[in-house]
């Protein structure tokens, strides 16, 4: 009897059509990630050679598009730089005036954007005196040949709103003089309280009498004396603070021009209006009294510790 003929396939060439097309279907898939967007560092394939074994595993390259964040922005350097220049004393530097242009605005004489020292309205307390050195004090305002200048209690200098003022101090002998305000008297000064200079006491009392009772009173003097305009030390676009000098009566609001209008800015203890992020530096400045007249100024350029002019002054009261 013949031998019967065998049909199955040798085992070389089943392995041999099991590995071609292995390398197909992987040569398909690598394609398919190679142009797949994003993902890992690295795709698997798995395709099984439908023995029953283990699957054949062929493994391509896949690259990340690399991220871009947001461009650092000057601000934080603009405010360490701003942190380290708020303790700093300025000292004015005077400067050609610059050509500033300015509108009265709404005059009131109510007094509504007084704080505790009020038009009107007169205060009693003690006079003492100090020697005021130079004239500079906590208002920064720098040095001066003014005698006659005092140093408000904690309470009514409240926050710098007194700096600038002009108050009528009388004695119970009845002598009277006008000082401006430059420092602040702290603890254990009292409210109502006035630490004159030296030389102011001396024309109301004896300077060996140390302390006397007063009354004293807001005023608006008559002076030819304009306002000015001071950057801080360290100011830029990124962090300013704006001082006035030179009014007439007290200032109770400074406002910068931004985008979005006439924006206030906060005052801080040593007599600077802050804006803190940059906003409206180097820009158009509105300057308000407390008895509401506004005066807005353009030209005062943004340069750190000059003393700007504007030409302007608030209305005597």
């Amino acid at each position: 009897m013949a031998p019967r003929s065998s049909h199955r396939r040798p085992r070389t060439s089943r392995a041999l059509l099991i590995a071609v097309a292995v390398g197909a279907v992987a040569l398909v898939a690598s394609v398919i990630v190679a142009f797949r967007p994003g993902g890992g560092s690295a795709a698997s394939v798995s395709v099984a050679d439908g023995s029953g074994g283990p699957a054949i595993t062929e493994s391509t390259a896949v690259r990340r598009t690399p991220s871009t964040g947001p461009s650092p922005t000057p601000s934080a350097t603009a405010s360490a730089s701003a942190s380290a220049s708020k303790n700093a004393t300025p000292k004015a530097t005077a400067s050609k005036r610059p050509k500033a242009t300015g509108t009265p605005k709404s005059r009131s004489t109510t007094g509504a954007s007084a704080g505790r020292i009020r038009p009107g309205v007169s205060y009693s307390g003690v006079a003492t005196f100090y020697d005021a050195g130079n004239g500079d004090g906590a208002c920064t305002f720098g040095p001066t040949d003014d005698v006659m200048t005092a140093a408000m209690n904690t309470a009514d200098y409240e926050t710098s709103k007194a700096c600038g003022a002009y108050v009528k101090v009388r004695a119970a002998s009845g002598a009277s003089i006008v000082v401006r305000i430059t420092n602040e008297c702290p603890a254990p000064c009292r409210v109502g309280q006035l630490d004159l200079s030296a030389q102011a006491f001396a024309k109301l009392a004896a300077p060996v009498k140390g302390e006397i009772p007063v009354t004293w009173s807001l005023v608006s003097p008559d002076t030819s004396e304009k306002l000015s305009i001071r950057y801080k030390t360290g100011s830029s676009r990124y962090w300013c603070g704006l001082q006035v000098l030179g009014h007439r009566n007290p200032v109770a609001r400074l406002e910068v021009r931004t985008s979005g209008g006439w924006t206030a800015l906060p005052r801080a203890e040593y007599n600077y209006f802050l804006s803190e992020q940059g906003s409206g530096c180097g820009g158009a400045i509105r300057v308000t009294d407390i008895y509401g007249e506004q005066l807005a100024v353009d030209g005062i350029a943004l340069r750190p510790n000059v003393v700007q002019g504007t030409g302007l002054q608030f209305a005597r009261h």
